[in-house]
């Protein structure tokens, strides 16, 4: 679970990224699960844009994407949201939790 000082951090992080995943029409697939997941394994934080065709609420689609790729939901902003996953070999160093 991420602290309130480590999700500020991270969006200070994520403000200069691109959206590499899209979430459409078709909403929250196992296609879309298994790329979200693939582009959190590369980068540890990644943004996610939801166009507006996609039906479902910003907000379930935070959670579900997050639960099935283990990750956790650092910022929903817009249609935008910023997903992070801890990697083996971390890339972004963490403020301390308290």
């Amino acid at each position: 679970m991420l602290s309130g000082k480590q999700k500020r951090f991270l969006r200070g992080v994520g403000h200069g990224l691109k959206p590499v995943v899209t979430v459409g029409k078709g909403e929250v697939t196992e296609a879309l699960v298994k790329e979200t997941a693939e582009a959190i394994a590369s980068h540890e934080l990644i943004k996610v844009k939801i166009l507006e065709s996609c039906a479902m609420d910003r907000f379930e689609v935070a959670e579900e994407l997050a639960a099935a790729c283990a990750a956790e939901v650092a910022q929903v902003l817009g249609r935008t949201l910023l997903l992070y996953r801890r990697a083996e070999e971390p890339k972004i160093e963490l403020p301390k939790a308290q």
